[in-house]
């Protein structure tokens, strides 16, 4: 979903923008005196934080980052906080804006904003909490060397189905035969779907897809898994499938199939299980590069991170409900149990 949104949301910008010069602004440092009966530093740095849409939960992942090394929010930094609301215009006026505070460096939470915000400045550091190929979008020269202002944390890319998979198959005995959920006219369908059947090839399983373009699709895709005989279900990552998540969960539950979602909302709304990127966990490593940042290292000299971190969420009342056990801890950024 996030690549969709990098591809919709330039694209969008480009069109209604056409090109834009940077604005070549200035990262100035900031004055303050430190409180003389601490060991605080002589400087309170400021963070410039752009958020493409509302301030989610993952944010706070950044701040028990920048706590764990030893920065005490108010004293050794304060944020600036802008909220984009998805207009392109407004990250430039919100870079704008940062820069005439002295800002120290912005930190960027969404792969869909990392271009305007470059576009806007090229002096001001900016920290990456969570990207997707940063090099073939254009972001850094490279990952070792990433060069001008950008550095920070992105994704391997790493596809999860063998995962999933995985999962399904140890709350299932004898899991044979898997179902897949998908909304064909997604950009990613055709790349998803091709991962998801190597997948399911390598484990033994039989993959049966049931598309789903719009609402009314829904129903008879699951009665032709009923038909199938599946055992168990994978939802696909797409917008229109998130949008009709309480169904889909709906309707899992009532047809007894175990499910693994996207996303944790599925899973608040009654599905088995989640398993997705944790951002919160991106996010809290990316405060390691402000540190060095803060340390005198030039954000383009850092080279950037690849890692694969996920959450696994399961929501135990449905576990009971479909009379299976909860899936083993593995190898996650978190394992949550709600319900």
């Amino acid at each position: 979903m996030i690549r969709r949104q990098f591809i919709g949301f330039v694209g969008g910008a480009a069109a209604s923008c056409g090109m834009l010069a940077p604005l070549a602004l200035r990262a100035q440092g900031t004055g303050g005196t430190a409180n003389a009966t601490t060991a605080a530093p002589a400087k309170t740095r400021r963070i410039g934080i752009i958020v493409e849409g509302m301030r989610s939960a993952a944010y706070d992942g950044f701040l028990q980052g920048m706590d764990a090394l030893g920065y005490i929010s108010g004293r050794d930094y304060l944020i600036e906080w802008r909220f984009a609301d998805g207009r392109f215009l407004r990250i430039l006026e919100s870079v704008s804006e940062l820069a005439k505070l002295n800002i120290d460096l912005i930190f960027v939470g969404s792969p869909a904003i990392v271009y305007p915000v470059r576009q806007a400045t090229r002096t001001i550091p900016i920290v990456m909490g969570y990207s997707v190929d940063p090099v073939g979008n254009g972001f850094v020269s490279s990952l070792a060397h990433p060069g001008g202002n950008i550095t920070g944390v992105a994704s391997t890319g790493e596809d999860i189905s063998a995962k999933q998979f995985g999962l399904l198959a140890a709350m299932v005995p004898d899991l044979s035969r898997v179902g897949l959920l998908q909304n064909p006219d997604s950009s990613d369908a055709a790349a998803d779907l091709k991962a998801a059947q190597a997948a399911a090839e390598a484990g033994g399983l039989h993959l049966v897809t049931v598309d789903a373009r719009v609402a009314r699709d829904i129903e008879p895709a699951f009665q032709a898994l009923a038909k199938e005989r599946v055992q168990a279900l994978k939802v696909g990552s797409d917008r229109f499938l998130f949008s009709e998540q309480q169904r889909i969960a709906d309707l899992a539950l009532k047809a007894g199939l175990p499910s693994i979602f996207p996303e944790r909302a599925f899973v608040e709304a009654g599905g088995l299980m989640s398993l997705s990127e944790s951002l919160k966990d991106y996010y809290r490593h990316a405060a390691t590069f402000v540190d060095k940042i803060f340390k005198g290292a030039r954000a383009g000299d850092l080279a950037i991170e690849q890692l694969t971190l996920l959450d696994l969420v399961v929501n135990r009342r449905t576990a009971h409900a479909l009379g299976v056990a909860l899936p083993p801890q593995g190898d996650f950024a978190a394992y949550e149990v709600i319900g």
